[in-house]
């Protein structure tokens, strides 16, 4: 999957386990941040239902496929046209120009390879679940040519080694159908999302502050809409980064979008993935997931200690380049909220630090 900012790939075991133990009896679970959709990846895999949404184009794509598609249902298809468009010769069009030669996120050769196979994409005019994992397919693949950090708000100086290497398209990592029923993938406002997606559990993972998905992943969003929009800045964002932006991105407001949401949800388990360093605070946390269920909810806090993102990694650099100012710590806790009815609490493993 593609590098993302938040994964929650170290949290997956405790997160499944989270699920299992808050509701022994779920058969469905609500991913109403899906991102990359590896958790909801994991919990198809462990048999349930699952209903993903986000608001942001690549992200809804990677639900489709990931979550969505079924393996019996486009393995042979997607093999097939692997192979058909990695024989495709490069063809220089509008990803090539924006993302290769005014920005430097992409060498131009596999900025050819992207333009060339997302027309063939486009013109094929493919059923849609099998249209999202070709685009997956080609996000991923350009996302181990990549030439950043893991985020596209800025490009590395000096070409990243892995810049060098040719695009190749891979089948993505398709599930067969889950025990418990076809997954389905929406593309919606987290309070509409709360309103109108009924499942046993709710997952919850939203941004933590002022960072932008779309700002920080803009590339994805442009390649899966292929809408080729005006652009800006050296990092060549799309100009919808300036007014698509979440309510749980402003720290006067996400107090307010998270109780919404909160008072929206059709579930009877709530799971809500936050960190210590985000806009709401661990008590303020407690007191809104209290009042689920006319205030009959028991809360329960896990804690895991966690590698700060990448960029307090490398440290805080004037726009010339020089580093400047100190970060404040490399390391962060990650909090598992769990709401469920009534007064019994969530027996869990220890947690553990998650790996350096």
């Amino acid at each position: 999957m593609i590098k993302y900012l938040g994964s929650k790939r170290r949290l997956l075991t405790q997160i499944l386990e989270t699920v299992r133990a808050a509701d022994p009896e779920a058969r469905s679970v609500l991913d109403m941040f899906s991102g990359t959709s590896r958790v909801g990846h994991a919990l198809k895999a462990q048999g349930y239902r699952v209903l993903s949404n986000d608001h942001n184009a690549y992200a809804a794509t990677l639900a489709r496929c990931y979550v969505a598609a079924d393996r019996d249902d486009w393995l042979s298809d997607a093999e097939q046209l692997v192979r058909e468009f990695n024989a495709l010769a490069g063809a220089p069009g509008w990803f090539t120009d924006t993302f290769c030669e005014r920005s430097r996120f992409f060498q131009p050769r596999n900025g050819a390879r992207v333009d060339a196979i997302r027309e063939a994409i486009a013109a094929k005019s493919l059923p849609p679940e099998l249209e999202a994992v070709m685009l997956v397919s080609l996000m991923e693949a350009a996302d181990r040519v990549d030439s950043t950090t893991g985020v596209q708000m800025a490009y590395l100086k000096q070409w990243a080694p892995r810049a060098e290497n040719e695009l190749e398209l891979r089948v993505p990592d398709l599930l067969p159908r889950a025990t418990h029923g076809k997954g389905e993938a929406h593309e919606l406002d987290a309070q509409q999302a709360a309103r109108t997606l009924v499942a046993d559990v709710a997952y919850l993972d939203p941004p933590y502050n002022q960072h932008s998905y779309l700002g920080n992943y803009h590339v994805w969003e442009s390649l899966v809409r292929w809408d080729q929009p005006e652009v800006y800045g050296v990092a060549c964002k799309r100009v919808d980064c300036r007014d698509r932006r979440s309510a749980f991105n402003s720290k006067p407001r996400s107090a307010d979008a998270f109780r919404q949401v909160i008072d929206a949800l059709r579930a009877r388990t709530v799971i809500v993935s936050f960190n210590d360093e985000g806009y709401l605070a661990r008590d303020e946390l407690e007191r809104t997931l209290s009042t689920l269920w006319q205030g009959a909810a028991h809360v329960d806090v896990f804690e895991n200690d966690s590698k700060r993102y990448v960029g307090a990694q490398i440290g805080i650099h004037s726009p010339s380049g020089e580093k400047v100012g100190t970060v404040g710590r490399l390391r962060n806790k990650e909090l598992l909220y769990v709401a469920t009815r009534g007064k019994a609490s969530v027996a869990l493993s220890p947690s553990r630090p998650s790996a350096p």
